[in-house]
């Protein structure tokens, strides 16, 4: 009985074990492959949800993988960081083992996030304005602006609005010297931020303010990530 008990608590612990070299190196390889395939200056972080590890992989299954990408740059414009998570992915364990760089992996689905920084937002503004806070849905920008050949300062609140391709921000309540209302200070103050080719295919669905900056939110389906 003792001998079984031993037995059986090594196994355990040889599943364990199994289990968790397993997850390590699909973790790896889906690292990589997403690495090569969206061209990034470092490998991103991945985390395979679900716990045993080894009934997914037997299957070939994952229901749900977590993705940190660091900072990226697309269309000029620098991304601080994309969390994101891969919904559905098949990946065939014996064929990652066999032959990983010719292993097809793809998600049914993907959700993100995608961080732009304050800073990121005023080096797009138009010159003199900088943004000098984010928060509440919100967005408020100051600076000075060229009325009649006169350098005067200006703050404003700002909409955000998703175009195709970009984000565009336009002042929904502008003063000048602090007090003076302007009108038709839209062209004044305007300005968009690309957001094109974002890793993971993700396509912008809905941007909201954050004390970061902007957190812009995207999904994609059927992604191949090879």
């Amino acid at each position: 009985m003792r001998k079984l008990v031993v037995a059986v608590a090594l196994l355990a612990i040889l599943l364990v074990v199994l289990d968790r070299v397993a997850v390590v190196g699909v973790q790896r390889e889906i690292a990589r492959q997403i690495e090569a395939t969206y061209d990034l200056a470092q490998a991103p972080s991945v985390q395979v949800k679900g716990i045993p590890f080894l009934t997914q992989a037997v299957s070939g299954r994952y229901e749900e993988i977590a993705i940190g990408i660091g900072e990226v740059e697309r269309e000029g414009i620098r991304l601080e960081r994309i969390d994101a998570t891969l919904h559905g992915v098949t990946a065939p364990l014996s064929d990652l083992v066999q032959n990983a760089a010719a292993t097809e992996i793809r998600a049914e689905r993907v959700t993100g996030t995608v961080i732009i920084s304050r800073e990121t937002l005023s080096a797009r503004a138009p010159r003199g304005i900088k943004v000098e806070g984010t928060g509440d849905d919100a967005v408020r920008v100051s600076g000075n602006v060229s009325v009649l050949g006169n350098q005067v300062p200006v703050t404003a609140d700002m909409k955000i609005q998703v175009v195709q391709g970009a984000i565009r921000l336009t002042p929904t309540n502008v003063k000048l010297a602090g007090s003076i209302p302007v009108p038709n200070a839209e062209r004044l103050i305007s300005f968009t931020v690309p957001v094109k080719d974002l890793p993971l295919n993700l396509r912008v669905t809905r941007v909201t303010s954050t004390s970061e900056g902007l957190a812009v939110q995207g999904t994609a389906s059927d992604v191949l990530l090879r």
